[in-house]
């Protein structure tokens, strides 16, 4: 758990937010008129500052704004994140686009990956154990700003084609929930410093079971993707069981 504050915890909470909305750095200025927290910008301020020196934000110029680190991320996700669940026009849709393939398991997994992309508005892949790779929604990325440089894009795409450098990611997940977020230096190359994965474990046998997720900025909508992640894994998984 956290040591901070209440008051700290609140601040990086609807940083966090804000700049998933914004992509932008967040001032004091900017939370005192839109937030309710019930403090002056000069204490935000301060706030930010403790907020900074703890690791759980950034200031990316010396006269902007603050923007969440990795670690203000995940610590957001873990603890002040409250999910937003799958609609259940969202999870009939995402049933029904996959149901008619649940014998055709190449087609199951490319409708699964093109309706995981719509339905998050992101790069959505997946990756079995026997080097299958699936992906759809990549025109996504190209209207999100940290993918305006093109060695980033480049090498978020170039990971489509190259299943050794997917598949040591998708290894990278660790303890007991099924949900791995994978955050800048987490990815393990220079040019994925601002990027973001979060993916989870499908069952479907020997070889055939794999991973399913999204890749997209660190600021993804978290609260809306991660549980849909989850539903796809859970749904793949339910019509495979029986293979």
């Amino acid at each position: 758990m956290t040591d901070l504050t209440e008051r700290q915890t609140k601040i990086l909470k609807v940083i966090v937010e804000e700049y998933i909305e914004t992509a932008e750095p967040v001032g004091s200025e900017t939370l005192e008129k839109k937030y309710s927290l019930s403090v002056s910008p000069a204490t935000i301020r301060n706030e930010m500052t403790r907020l900074t020196e703890e690791g759980y934000l950034r200031q990316p110029h010396t006269s902007a704004g603050r923007v969440p680190t990795p670690a203000g991320f995940k610590l957001y996700i873990n603890q002040l994140m409250e999910e937003k669940k799958p609609s259940v026009t969202e999870e009939v849709a995402a049933k029904e686009a996959i149901w008619d393939y649940r014998h055709e398991f190449d087609r199951l997994l490319r409708e699964a990956t093109l309706a995981l992309a719509s339905q998050t508005h992101s790069l959505a892949v997946a990756a079995t154990k026997g080097g299958d790779v699936y992906s759809a929604g990549s025109s996504h990325i190209l209207d999100m700003p940290e993918f305006f440089d093109i060695d980033v894009t480049k090498t978020v795409l170039n990971l489509l084609d190259e299943f050794k450098s997917l598949q040591s990611l998708f290894e990278k997940s660790y303890g007991d929930d099924p949900i791995h977020i994978l955050l800048g230096e987490d990815l393990g190359q220079e040019f994925l410093q601002p990027c973001g994965m979060v993916f989870t474990h499908f069952e479907a046998g020997p070889k055939r079971s794999g991973n399913i997720g999204v890749i997209g900025p660190c600021r993804l909508n978290y609260s809306s993707i991660v549980p849909r992640i989850r539903y796809f894994g859970e749904l793949i998984s339910e019509m495979a069981k029986d293979w």
